[in-house]
């Protein structure tokens, strides 16, 4: 059985050799996704759409406890309302599809598939707006979107990808950026308390905001090949839309105002950054709050009397408690193989059970995160197991955070960047004049980018690390997905 294991195992390419080929390994033998005929496309398969289900289950629950609600705008946008707003569209414009054709005739203005639906749901509101009565909109879409990407990565970056994105109307400045930080406190709250993953959160810079957008607000994870990944973002849109799209509205004051706007979102990227801050050589390893299985029950010599029908009983119990539990009672695989697939797919607990263990009345729970082994009362199972579950999240957790203090360092001078940078990788902490001159030339110069003005701010020096004129900002700098 052990030779069966290490040879299983080897079929994964290990992270410290090749952490690309890794990440490709896990995706599709965990069968999470497979590549479509469509270059650039993933077919997300039933046990990885499963896991996008449960992301959107969790944030829907708190997005209509915020008191918004789920909307469907078409995935078409004409071309005249995506150049209405000359900032968005030269933002997108490399990464627009575009269909020329219906049927067999032109099109007598080509429509635009989706990136993003800022310019669609704008000319919208431009119709259902006219007073404040009708202000605030809170509004969410569940979509895809289509990007044209050069280069993709199952979850990281496809060309088509599955994504919410919020949208709101506000009649003032402060309320507008009142809900642009509560979201992206949303957001924050679900990364660390449902996904597991630490985040850094704070402002892009005027380089890296979204298109037309007034500010754009981010919380930044780190993988473990110490490269950072944005994993969402929202955005202060002030009034720009809303004056290129002729939002009004008739203020309490008898004046006719622009409203101002919101649009936040996260996608199916957060996948990718599920398998790269917690995988490990043998594959996936699942927060247990979106794991499609939180329970995998083995029975262990199942062709002896009793086995099976113990377990479906136990199985059973743990259902009948709302835990996603699944039996593998096949019989064409041995439990050592059983035991390798289900810790590839990343369950967090394993169950066995055999005649041993209900002489016992017992059965022996196996965590996915550090393999103990844990004999257990049938009887108190359900409590045991719920038990367990929040102290893995809480485990896998705390070895993310460590993994990420130990990828963050701070830089004094632009010689220790680039040498963090080439020796230690991840998050650099270092001050910057705010110069989009000075971004530009470290972006160039070594790969890695201004990931976020953090709301905590830290004081490292007076001087920006490149150019030594008077710093603004402490950054976190990184190369990045």
């Amino acid at each position: 059985m052990e030779k069966k294991q290490r040879e299983f195992v080897t079929h994964i390419t290990p992270r410290e050799e090749d952490f690309s080929q890794w990440y490709t390994d896990v995706i599709l033998k965990a069968d999470l996704v497979d590549y479509a005929p469509v270059k650039g496309c993933m077919v997300i398969k039933p046990y990885g759409y499963a896991i996008w289900e449960n992301i959107q289950k969790e944030l829907d629950e708190r997005f209509r406890a915020t008191g918004h609600k789920n909307a469907y705008f078409p995935l078409f946008i004409p071309e005249s309302l995506l150049r209405k707003e000359a900032e968005h569209v030269e933002g997108f414009a490399p990464e627009v599809a575009w269909v020329t054709r219906g049927g067999s005739e032109e099109l007598t203005e080509p429509l635009v598939v989706r990136p993003t639906s800022e310019t669609i749901i704008c000319a919208m509101y431009s119709k259902w707006i006219q007073s404040y009565r009708d202000l605030p909109i809170l509004l969410n879409q569940w979509c895809n979107v289509v990007r044209w990407e050069k280069s993709t990565r199952p979850f990281l970056r496809t060309s088509e990808f599955l994504w919410q994105e919020g949208h709101t109307v506000h009649a003032t400045e402060e309320e507008a950026e009142e809900e642009t930080l509560r979201m992206l406190g949303i957001y924050k709250e679900f990364a660390e308390n449902v996904l597991a993953i630490p985040v850094v959160v704070g402002r892009k810079s005027e380089k890296e905001k979204f298109a037309g957008a007034l500010r754009t607000y981010t919380m930044e994870a780190m993988m473990q090949d110490g490269k950072a990944l944005q994993a969402g973002t929202s955005h202060n849109l002030g009034q720009h839309f809303a004056r290129v799209f002729d939002i009004q509205f008739l203020d309490k004051d008898g004046q006719l105002k622009y409203a101002w706007q919101t649009s936040w979102g996260v996608s199916t990227r957060l996948i990718g950054a599920i398998i790269m801050v917690h995988g490990d050589e043998r594959g996936l390893v699942l927060p247990p709050k979106v794991a499609p299985v939180q329970v995998i029950v083995i029975p262990i010599a199942m062709h002896k009397e009793g086995v099976l029908d113990k377990a479906r009983e136990v199985y059973k119990t743990i259902a009948d408690a709302g835990i996603r539990v699944e039996i593998d009672d096949r019989d064409t695989q041995t439990p050592g193989w059983k035991f390798n697939e289900w810790e590839l797919k990343g369950v967090p607990i394993r169950l066995e059970i055999g005649p041993k263990d209900i002489e016992k009345n017992q059965v022996v729970l196996v965590r996915r995160d550090s393999f103990e082994k844990v004999p257990v009362p049938i009887d108190g199972v359900v409590q045991v197991i719920n038990d367990m579950l929040s102290d893995i999240h809480k485990g896998i957790y705390q070895k993310a955070l460590k993994m990420r203090e130990d990828f963050t360092h701070v830089a004094h001078n632009f010689d220790e960047f680039k040498e963090i940078l080439d020796e230690k990788k991840g998050f650099i902490k270092a001050m910057w004049c705010g110069e989009r001159e000075c971004e530009d030339n470290i972006k160039a110069q070594t790969g890695a980018t201004t990931r976020c003005i953090p709301f905590e701010q830290e004081h490292i020096d007076d001087s920006c690390v490149y150019c030594g004129r008077p710093a603004k900002h402490m950054v976190y700098f990184a190369r990045a997905y």
